[in-house]
């Protein structure tokens, strides 16, 4: 996967995953929780892309960013 398809999808999946998530999020972090939920997604799901083609990558992306928000709420962000 390309640089910019990953920073597109990735971007995508971070507001997808800041919505599903209910959470307030400017844009960069959005962007930012998105590429990096896409760079463990797509690392973590590899064979399903090789299998299912593109939908996997961004299956993956939101459920890499799930991730890295479940992370974020749970040790960084104080209540």
């Amino acid at each position: 996967m390309t640089i910019v398809a990953l920073i597109v999808i990735g971007a995508a999946a971070g507001f997808l995953a800041t919505r599903l998530m209910r959470i307030e999020a400017d844009i960069p972090t959005t962007m930012f929780i998105g590429i990096i939920g896409a760079l463990i997604g797509g690392f973590v799901l590899r064979v399903l892309v090789s299998v299912m083609g593109i939908l996997s990558g961004f299956v993956g992306a939101v459920i890499g960013a799930l991730l890295v928000i479940w992370i974020w709420k749970t040790y960084f962000r104080k209540h």
